[in-house]
Parts: C-alpha cells; structure tokens; sequence
C-alpha cells in the first residue's frame, strides 16, 4: 500500500516475468491493464491473476472488455458480448427490453470476467453515434444522449450486479470527431454550451451512478487548448465542477498519439503523466509498452518517483481512496458455479 499509487501499466506475456513482479511491487504502481496478448485460457488467466494479487492484493486488475469488437478474451466460454449499438437498436423496437437487455449484457460481461479474477472494466462507452468516428462506430449506444445515458445506466447496473465499478469514457465526447487519437490529435471545434448540451449530457445525468470516467485525447480549442485529458478546465471546471461527478478520473493511454502533444509540444511519457494528474486525473495509464525490455514502463516509474522529490508532483490521498474503491467489495463465482446460476442463465438469454 502507499499513499498514491497512479500508475496503470501492462504486462508483455500470459505469464508474470520477474519485470513484471518487480514494477508490480513498486508503490507507484496501482494496477494492470491486460490486452489480448495476455490470454490464453481461463485456467491462464486465472493463474495471471492470482499471480498478481500475490505480489499486492491491492493492485486493480483492469481490461478493456465492452462487447463487439473491443473484447480482449473470445474464447474457452467466454460470451460473444453484441457490440452497444445493439442495444440502441433494440431501444428503437422496445425501449424497456433494451434497458433489461443493457443489465444482462453488463451483469455477463462483469460475472465471466470476475470469475477469471478480473476485477475492472472500461465500460461503457458514453460517446454519441454521430456517425463519424470510425475508432467509435458500432460501440456507441445511440446519437440520443438521453437513449445512451439510460442504456449505460442500465448497463453498469448489470455490472454493479456482478460487484464491477465501471467507467464511462471517452469525457466530453469521441463521437463528433473523425480522426482517431490512437495515431493522430482529433480537434472539436464546437462551444462548451454545445457539447453540454449533447455529447457531455451523459455524465451529467450519470454523476451518480459512474464509478470513473476516461477523459479523450481530443482538443476542444474553444474550450482549452490542451486535450481534454489534460485540462484542469475539463476535468476539474466542467466533470468534478459544473457535473458533480465523484469518481476516479483515469487518463486514457498515454502512449496515444492524441496523448502526448500539450500545448503544441510532443511531450515524454513522465510529463505526459505529471500533466495528466496535475490536471485532475487520480490514475494514469501506459499501455503496450512492456514489450521487449519494457524500459518505457520502468522510465516512467523511474519518472514520476523523481518528479514527487522534485516536487513536481505530490500524491493525493483522495485520488488513492478513489483507486482503492474500484476495487470489488465482494467474492465473485467461480466458473463452474456461474454456468449453472440462474441469474446468469437468464442473462445470456436476454443478449440481443
């Protein structure tokens, strides 16, 4: 345990290597992220995970698991989840099945991943279905804010089912923008009333009900010049501020093109994070980047425990006891027991 332990790293393998074992133990470090590359089986995973709860039973152990084609394990009974668009289209048929459908999807999602010792997903996406980003598309639930703000509320209540946190991303909105911030910087050039009146309703209206939120590497440049991940105004003015949102705030990858480039500059990865957490995140991550050496991880461990004695950054308690409640409260299902629950039965049955 420490006092603020930030950092979201990710593991090379399918099995911990004493790299891994190592930064894991560092008190920076206050959780993994898997991709998958890191699956094999559940037996595997299972055995990943257990892995490392032994080096610190406190780091959260995330991945980004929403259905359709951002779902990192597919296989050894792991249900095929529909992409959220379904569930948008269901609303348009039956506006109340789709509600329950949206539980059962997240109830699913959240049960299978827990019983594989799982503890977080980065779901739901809250991004409109403007129908110009191709790195959204079909995970979107809806153009309505309104049809995806319940449909997402319905969905993190199927996943609070099974003991999940959630966290809405991408604040304030993907969805208008075409370019894609995994490999260049989308701008929004739309106003701050317009966008809370439409892309940011959801987290307005979700405040409540989100245990975190993922800002986007997006520039609104009539807002602030800085993406949004990195703006005090964003994340402190407008999320904590203006929506009253409570909940841990986590930057998204900071190896994302979109990430890096603050105030016209291509920054590294420790400054990068120092902006991110100086702007209000309480969690940072770093993605693909324990491949090879891993040296990109360990720099930026190696980064931010010298920015702390410099002073360039100081932990905060508060975002440690939001880190610390994304962690589940209760003692999931094993495998076998879940395939047999009625709950779960009924659930599955209920996936459009």
């Amino acid at each position: 345990m420490t006092d603020h332990a930030p950092l979201i790293i990710d593991l090379a393998g399918t099995t911990l290597t004493a790299a891994d074992r190592r930064r894991l133990a560092h008190p920076l470090v206050g959780g993994v992220i898997l991709f998958a590359r890191n699956w094999q089986d559940r037996a595997q995973l299972l055995a990943l995970t257990s892995g490392i709860k032994a080096v610190r039973d406190d780091l959260l152990i995330a991945v980004d698991h929403e259905g359709g084609r951002v779902q990192r394990f597919r296989t050894d009974g792991f249900t095929h989840l529909p992409p959220m668009r379904a569930l948008g289209q269901l609303w348009m048929r039956d506006a109340m099945a789709a509600t329950n459908a949206a539980t059962a999807a997240g109830y699913v999602l959240a049960a299978e991943l827990r019983a594989c010792g799982v503890d977080f997903s980065f779901t739901p996406v809250l991004d409109l279905d403007h129908g110009e980003s191709g790195v959204i598309g079909d995970r979107a639930f809806h153009r309505d804010p309104r049809v995806a703000a319940l449909l997402a509320k319905s969905l993190v209540h199927g996943l609070l089912r099974a003991g999940m946190g959630s966290c809405g991303k991408h604040f304030p909105g993907h969805g208008f923008v075409k370019a894609d911030s995994h490999t260049e910087v989308p701008v929004d050039r739309r106003g701050l009333k317009a966008i809370l009146a439409d892309d940011a309703a959801p987290y307005g209206w979700l405040s409540t009900s989100l245990a975190s939120v993922m800002p986007a590497h997006v520039i609104y440049p009539r807002v602030d010049a800085r993406p949004a991940g990195f703006s005090e105004k964003w994340l402190q003015d407008v999320l904590r501020g203006r929506l009253g949102f409570l909940g841990a705030i986590f930057s998204d990858d900071l190896s994302m093109e979109g990430a890096r480039r603050i105030d016209g500059q291509v920054v590294g990865y420790t400054d990068a994070a120092v902006a991110a957490l100086a702007a209000g995140c309480d969690l940072v991550l770093l993605c693909n980047q324990s491949l090879g050496d891993g040296r990109p991880v360990d720099e930026l461990i190696d980064g931010l425990d010298a920015a702390r004695r410099q002073g360039r950054w100081q932990p905060d308690a508060r975002s440690e006891a939001r880190r610390l409640a994304l962690l589940p409260e209760t003692v999931p299902q094993g495998w076998d027991e879940l395939m047999y629950d009625p709950a779960y039965q009924q659930a599955l049955a209920l996936l459009p």
